[in-house]
């Protein structure tokens, strides 16, 4: 990899639509979505009612194991742009390669139910954090490529990636509430 995921943006970015720049994001969050929807109805045709908790474990499993592996398929490049704004990644590169596995870890223990208590606080912590950096380069105006799909596939950091990191805080801590 040439390393360009890394670099602030020298120039403006050029004007394409927000539906072409977040391609990329938007059919992997709607494939995770199109899983869980089917793994929702086969639950509801079995069970015969909807168990809310149960499809936010299987939207976080497949968020988790997905955004993960893309990652590790060059983690040294993820790990040179996620330091580029997580608070913690820019003091200690190191975290940057263990990011990735903590998502892993996160997926599967979600899939598997394990210790959700547990899972639920770390993702909470976790993400709650990582939203922190992304705000603070946002405030800054840093214009920098999303690490949040790795360095295989592109997409600016704005907005949503902020979303994506609260999405999945909430969904945890709604979790540990009920």
């Amino acid at each position: 990899m040439d390393g360009s995921c890394c670099s602030p943006q020298a120039e403006k970015p050029r004007a394409e639509s927000l539906i072409v720049q977040y391609k990329p994001l938007i059919v992997i969050v709607s494939l995770i979505t199109l899983v869980t929807t089917a793994a929702a109805v086969r639950d509801v045709s079995s069970m015969g009612y909807v168990d809310v908790a149960e499809i936010m474990m299987n939207f976080m499993a497949g968020f988790f194991l997905v955004f993960s592996g893309l990652k590790l398929m060059d983690i040294a490049g993820f790990a040179r742009g996620y330091a580029m704004y997580d608070l913690l990644a820019a003091k200690v590169p190191a975290y940057g390669y263990v990011y990735p596995f903590l998502e892993l870890g996160l997926g599967l223990a979600y899939l598997t139910h394990f210790e959700m208590y547990a899972t639920n606080i770390v993702t909470v912590v976790l993400m709650t954090f990582s939203a922190l950096g992304v705000a603070r380069s946002l405030v800054q105006k840093k214009q920098f490529q999303c690490a949040c799909l790795g360095t295989l596939l592109k997409v600016p950091l704005t907005k949503v990636a902020l979303i994506e990191d609260v999405s999945m805080a909430l969904m945890a801590g709604f979790m540990l509430w009920f």
